[in-house]
């Protein structure tokens, strides 16, 4: 792993379709935003041999980021596929966005892979939201390595930055978070920062030179050991501690020497098992040059330590009825099971599905079924049906390179199935099976958007149904009391992207226009009403007359309607028709056009005629009675209130309790968690947390999260309900 002889190979760098499971691994980069990822990731192709210089393929695109919005962004937008071949090992390379909008992409590149690559950079350090993915993947013991990027940087510390991660990723073991190489430097220049030029392997005892562009292998002077002395010690009882050999400590402690294979055969399971975090340090190639600085490095310990698809845990799998099924780990010869983890639309070849192949093998021209199930709430329904199988591909950058069949634990591109969303299961036709779903973030950030023409109001459907088939991170609402299509997203960003690719990839122009909640009204006070409705102008008359008495009710009883008519004042068949009347009436409003809830309507008498009176009659004359008795009634205006839930680090508690306070929000307590973190929970009126989303990230640095689910309505304030009222007026 690092210290082995390892040899360019050139062309075989170019991975095609793998034969045995036991030959894939599966690498998911994380990393924050301008960490280096995606130049990690071309680095990596251009020392596997894939590319031509860094970061380019034969048609001179990038191998990763090569979508227009991403060029034009400068930043990752989306997950992306970048398949290497390494010693004869395909390695299939899962660059993620670093921003926080994009989780739902680095969710589903944590669900494709077998094991996590961090990158940290050396001039940024570790941020919140890195160390929360870090807890993630420790929770489902996914294995994971550190590779610290830009050392480039005039006050990059190697040393410094690995006690940082040992710190912020080691806080179990500090131990299992250790470097297996350290950095060279070259001479120093004048402004006093020396370059880094080479590695040496802490267990080989090493050195690794790229200052010519290429790695050259050499045995260290007598002046240099001494400096790695200690460093290698930890080393290696940081990996005997882990070692399933239980004599190895003893052996070692007692003075006998320990075989550098035997130590690199011990750290490469200890990584596997997810137990040991091994601190690498990496930089892409300069112009010309074949290798970037730690690249070959890395991509042994990928091949070497990573785990294989066979050491994955078996995602849980059922009937389409719910019917457990057990399924052989990662068996190309047992029943179909794939999933959808990524979904785009290609202008060339039209939709394309990332899909990993968890059971079975997929070949191209196979008929499968597709089922989706458990998104009805973010506007995908639940659907099976079956599918024929198009072209079987692997990404690269924007070429795709044709394959005939996917086994167990690989990953390809399937073309044009036209049902298949983000999320959906691939499974035989005669055998349907469903996967458990991976959890995605909720969108809380509300975005109302309209057609800017009519053109785009024909297209407008369709654009956001492709949109949140490709990105489940997405929910579609079209709310039914304000009238207005809300795209809910994860931040601005997450927006910004949606909006652009409605425009340039579906064609339709939309406008963002103020998002409204959904206001009630209500009865403060008891009140009566008189409805008169009498018409005799030639003809058939309408004639009816209801006097009705409106009292409030307590929160969430509706509406309630109650006949005390005596003596047939109002005939029995017409009294549902003034109920009808009311409701009606109710839905629309009485005072500025919100539906009217919690009031009890009572009929208490009225006149009809022999001839004139009818259904449609007292229907009128029911609204017309609820109107009346709103002119002399003090209305409320009632706003939804949501309970929100904010987990948040100790560091930041005192700063989200008072924003919450000043967004007319109460407090309804705090509990502890651990890893130094508080769960606040807090009513708070919807109107002020529109864009809380962002609020909450830009006040801890993107280290909280929140939930909100809606509680009840409640009487706004008198001085909010009429600047409410006043902006209404002023849209209208």
């Amino acid at each position: 792993m690092g210290d082995k002889a390892q040899t360019h190979p050139g062309a075989a760098g170019r991975a095609q379709a793998a034969d045995h499971p036991q030959s894939v691994r599966n690498v998911v980069l994380v990393g924050h935003s301008g960490s280096g990822k995606t130049t990690l990731v071309e680095a990596l192709a251009l020392t596997a041999g894939a590319v031509n210089r860094a970061g380019r393929v034969e048609d001179g695109g990038t191998v990763s980021d090569y979508d227009e919005i991403e060029h034009r962004q400068q930043r990752s937008v989306q997950l992306s596929l970048v398949p290497v071949e390494w010693d004869g090992i395909k390695v299939n390379l899962l660059d993620t966005p670093g921003y926080a909008d994009f989780v739902g992409e680095l969710r589903a590149g944590l669900r494709a892979a077998d094991a996590a690559l961090f990158v940290v950079s050396a001039s940024d350090g570790v941020d919140g939201s890195t160390r929360m993915v870090w807890e993630e993947c420790a929770a489902v013991g996914m294995p994971r390595a550190i590779v610290v990027t830009h050392l480039e940087a005039a006050r990059a510390d190697f040393e410094e930055m690995t006690r940082i991660c040992a710190e912020a990723f080691g806080a179990d073991d500090p131990d299992a978070v250790l470097p297996l190489y350290l950095p060279l430097h070259g001479p120093q220049a004048p402004d006093g920062h020396a370059p880094v030029t080479g590695l040496i392997g802490l267990l080989s005892q090493k050195l690794f030179d790229y200052s010519t562009g290429e790695r050259k292998e050499s045995e260290p002077g007598e002046d240099q050991l001494p400096l790695i002395e200690e460093a290698r010690n930890r080393l290696i009882e940081g990996i005997i501690s882990e070692s399933e050999d239980e004599t190895l400590m003893d052996r070692y402690l007692g003075g006998e020497p320990v075989d550098v294979r035997t130590l690199i055969d011990d750290l490469e399971r200890a990584v596997a098992r997810g137990v040991f975090f091994p601190v690498l340090a990496a930089a892409p190639a300069v112009e010309g040059a074949r290798q970037g600085l730690g690249t070959v490095e890395l991509l042994e310990l990928i091949t070497g330590g990573f785990p294989t698809p066979l050491e994955h845990e078996t995602v849980r799998v059922t009937t389409i009825d719910g019917e457990p099924r057990e399924l052989k780990p990662c068996d190309p010869d047992a029943p179909l099971v794939a999933e959808v983890v990524k979904t785009s639309s290609d202008p060339y070849v039209g939709r394309l599905s990332l899909i990993r192949v968890f059971s079975g093998t997929l070949r191209a021209d196979q008929t499968v079924h597709v089922s989706g199930h458990g998104l009805a709430d973010r506007g995908h329904e639940d659907h099976d049906v079956d599918e024929r199988i198009g072209a079987l591909s692997t990404p690269f950058g924007k070429q795709q390179r044709p394959v005939s069949h996917v086994i167990a634990g690989d990953l390809a591109c399937v073309a044009k199935l036209s049902r298949a969303e983000t999320g959906d299961t691939l499974s035989a036709k005669d055998d349907p099976l469903l996967m458990e779903p991976w959890q995605m973030p909720d969108p809380l950030l509300p975005l109302a958007i309209q057609a800017h023409s009519k053109p785009d109001e024909d297209k407008l459907s369709q654009g956001l149904a492709r949109l949140v088939a490709e990105d489940p991170t997405m929910r579609l609402e079209q709310n039914q009391d304000t009238h207005q299509v809300v795209l809910w997203c994860l931040g601005e960003a997450h927006a910004d992207v949606a909006l652009e690719r409605l425009r340039s990839r579906y064609g339709v122009q939309v406008d963002v226009v103020p998002h409204r909640v959904s206001l009630r009204e209500t009865f403060a006070t008891r009140a009566a009403g008189r409805g008169r409705h009498v018409k005799q102008s030639g003809g058939h008359g309408q004639f009816a007359i209801c006097e009705i008495e409106v009292e409030p009710l307590p929160g969430g009883s509706g509406i309630e309607f109650v006949d005390k008519v005596v003596g047939g004042a109002v005939p029995r068949q017409f009294i549902p028709s003034v109920e009808k009347g009311v409701r009606a009436q109710a839905a629309k409003g009485v005072a500025a056009g919100h539906p009217l809830i919690d009031v009890r309507v009572t009929l208490l008498d009225g006149k009809a005629h022999s001839v004139d009176s009818s259904d449609a009659a007292f229907q009128t004359a029911g609204a017309l009675a609820l109107r009346e008795a709103a002119t002399d009634a003090k209305i409320h205006l009632l706003e939804p209130v949501a309970e929100v839930s904010v987990l948040v680090g100790d560091d930041f508690v005192g700063a989200v309790m008072s924003d919450l306070s000043g967004r007319r929000g109460r407090v309804l307590g705090t509990e502890q968690t651990p890893g130094g973190r508080t769960v606040i929970r807090a009513e708070v009126p919807e109107i002020e947390i529109g864009r809380y989303a962002i609020d909450l990230r830009s006040m801890t640095h993107g280290t909280a999260r929140f939930s909100r689910r809606y509680a009840r309505h409640e009487p706004m304030p008198l001085q909010v309900a009429d600047r409410v009222r006043e902006e209404a007026r002023a849209a209208s």
